[in-house]
């Protein structure tokens, strides 16, 4: 079996394994999606380096491995992804490169308005695929059940978006949030932060659905469908 064949079958294994038991929002499907929808807009943006195909694959695979949404202490945790990259002898330039896309690629840091210095095409389709992934129907779905794994409301029209998102505000547990609002602070962005053209032709139909959808639920909420 050749070398990458290894460490992605190693990589499924450990992605399968320590994702088990979350919520279907961020489950190792969610991760495996990443991972198909990456190396599908690296190839339509001409991206065929075998390097850089395996940092692609390998940060998209792993991304979600330490979210903190899902740490004890609700930081990210890249310990895992590290001691996996480290036992798989990855050279030190391309581990650096995975871990670098990792750390960078999450909405909370575009919310901060972190200025991320990889510029790469590398971490634009990762970051684009996960991006991808929160929206569409997939990502309404996901939406919902992330909602309802936390018991959040579903709607309630007193309770308005909150404005001015900071990083820390973002990332906090203890405010009220609805999922319907969660269109409205992030779903609804991610089209015009896609980093990539390719990824900014897929997200307009998704974006749409989007759009759509949310316009025939809250139809219905108010009786008028």
């Amino acid at each position: 079996m050749e070398e990458s064949g290894r460490w992605r079958m190693k990589a499924e294994k450990l992605v399968e394994t320590t994702m088990a038991g979350r919520d279907a929002s961020h489950d190792a499907a969610h991760a495996f999606r990443v991972r198909d929808l990456a190396l599908s807009l690296a190839f339509q943006e001409g991206l065929h380096d075998p390097h850089s195909l395996e940092v692609v694959e390998l940060a998209a695979l792993l991304h979600d491995v330490g979210d903190y949404k899902y740490t004890k202490n609700l930081t990210e945790d890249t310990t895992i992804v590290e001691k996996f990259l480290e036992e798989e002898g990855l050279e030190e330039s391309k581990k650096e490169k995975v871990l670098g896309i990792i750390k960078g690629m999450g909405f909370k840091n575009e919310v901060s308005q972190i200025s991320w210095a990889d510029t790469s095409l590398e971490f634009g389709v990762v970051q684009d695929a996960d991006r991808l992934d929160a929206i569409g129907a997939i990502g309404i779905a996901r939406c919902f059940v992330y909602g309802g794994s936390k018991n959040h409301t579903l709607h309630d029209p007193q309770v308005l978006p909150r404005q001015d998102l900071s990083k820390t505000k973002y990332m906090s547990k203890d405010e009220k949030q609805t999922s319907i609002n969660h269109f409205y602070e992030k779903l609804f962005k991610l089209k015009d932060l896609m980093k990539t053209k390719a990824g900014k032709e897929r997200a307009e139909k998704r974006h749409k659905f989007m759009e759509g959808f949310l316009e025939e639920f809250l139809e219905e909420w108010s009786g008028k469908a």
